[in-house]
């Protein structure tokens, strides 16, 4: 079989910085070599289960949200496709490892199918020999070669079991199962990775799975394009980023306690955020592009910070908005080593009217409008994905804006970067 390229890979990773606008090539970019970072940069590639291990009914894997969504809804996909093969990392990953190493790359982000390890969800339900077999193998080969697992424990495909038994992260009950999820990994795994990320973008998990219903679960308000079949696009998101956030914090607080000192690694989460600018510079629009940042970022990294939500969050969701008990605020205050950064993009920002009415939505909860265009300019070149406008400044922006408003966290970058092609 010829060598696949790893740029197929859905998500660039780790470290990968943008270069001034300034001087020539593509969008006016410098060109960059490792010689233009320090030593000890770490430079790397990224994956996740369901989009790239393939073998979805093999070796004792059980089903996933995104097996049951890609196959009751393949016309909710751009083409029709589903995760059953992938690029077959399953029994492929040695020849992505040698071209890991053959590109140069210092580490690798992957996830762990929860279904591969608990086939069921439930530590009750039994633990997948064949699956901890699979993920040793590929440490081990990473190892072997020189590139770090840095490895994300739950990249959005929660077992349908647990879907089907109590609505998966929409209960509570999700957060002692994933906790155990967890152990388990780290057990099995954490003698040698020393990079765990507890969730990838729980935004982007509650936002396109329960308010806009276009990712697994597949659930929003029947009102919305979607046309989901159940839902609550007002609700249902914030119950689920706060399981998601409580579930990261047991996990965490987990990890530190009983394994940190023994195995010497680090433990954190990886949340996406656009960087923001006012479309105009009226007050409105200044306001808007606020409340933009605190319910994307600030929905998980306040609580991860501060304890809390944000205040615009509590003011405008109201009482659909669940509240942090003070010793869950106390368990979730801290919870973290490091914070992992998703950038791809920056958008102007206007203000929204209140929405009239029952139909609340996450939406428009914000009350503000995002934008990749100001009075017919573009903010910067249009990737192949029509939401995706390159915008170097607003990567370093955004740096900063969390340096200075959340205590200088720990930053890894996981994501970064632009699609070449999209099938939309």
């Amino acid at each position: 079989m010829a060598a696949r390229a790893l740029l197929a890979v859905i998500f660039p990773y780790l470290l990968m910085v943008v270069a001034s606008s300034a001087g020539d090539g593509a969008y006016g970019l410098q060109p960059i070599s490792r010689r233009s970072f320090p030593k000890g940069f770490i430079f790397g590639t990224a994956s996740s289960s369901y989009q790239y291990e393939g073998a979805a009914m093999e070796g004792g894997r059980g089903s996933s949200i995104w097996d049951n969504f890609t196959h009751q809804h393949p016309d909710k996909i751009a083409d029709k496709s589903n995760g059953d093969v992938a690029l077959d990392s399953y029994h492929l990953y040695k020849e992505d490892v040698r071209l890991m190493k053959d590109m140069g790359m210092d580490a690798y982000r992957f996830s762990i199918s929860w279904t591969r390890i608990l086939p069921d969800g439930t530590l009750r339900g039994g633990v997948n020999q064949e699956g901890i077999k699979y993920y040793n193998n590929l440490i081990d080969e990473l190892l072997s070669k020189g590139v770090q697992p840095f490895v994300t424990l739950f990249h959005w495909d929660s077992p349908q079991g647990l879907e089907d038994k109590y609505g998966g992260f929409l209960s509570p009950n999700i957060i002692n199962d994933y906790k155990d999820f967890a152990e388990v990994c780290f057990k099995e795994f954490g003698d040698r990775v020393k990079h765990w990320i507890t969730l990838n973008e729980p935004w982007s998990f509650c936002v396109w799975g329960y308010a806009e219903g276009v990712s697994a679960p597949g659930r929003c308000s029947p009102w919305e394009k979607a046309n989901c079949s159940a839902g609550d696009s007002g609700r249902e998101p914030y119950t689920v980023g706060h399981h998601q956030i409580l579930a990261h914090a047991a996990a965490a607080r987990l990890y530190k306690q009983k394994y940190k000192g023994m195995q010497k690694g680090k433990i954190g989460i990886t949340l996406v955020a656009n960087w923001v600018i006012p479309l105009s510079r009226s007050k409105s629009s200044i306001a808007a592009t606020k409340r933009s940042m605190e319910f994307m970022l600030g929905w998980f990294l306040d609580p991860l910070c501060r304890g809390d939500y944000p205040r615009s969050m509590k003011v405008l969701v109201g009482n659909r908005l669940p509240q942090f008990t003070k010793k869950q605020s106390k368990l979730v205050k801290g919870a973290f080593d490091f914070v992992g950064l998703n950038y791809y993009t920056t958008n102007y920002v206007g203000s929204l009217p209140p929405s009239k009415g029952t139909r609340n939505s996450y939406s428009t909860d914000a009350q503000a409008i995002r934008t990749g265009v100001r009075n017919g300019v573009p903010i910067g070149p249009q990737a192949a994905s029509p939401w995706l406008y390159v915008y170097p400044q607003g990567f370093r922006d955004l740096l900063l804006y969390i340096k200075d408003n959340y205590h200088n966290p720990t930053i890894y970058i996981t994501e970064n970067g632009k699609c070449i092609s999209s099938p939309r």
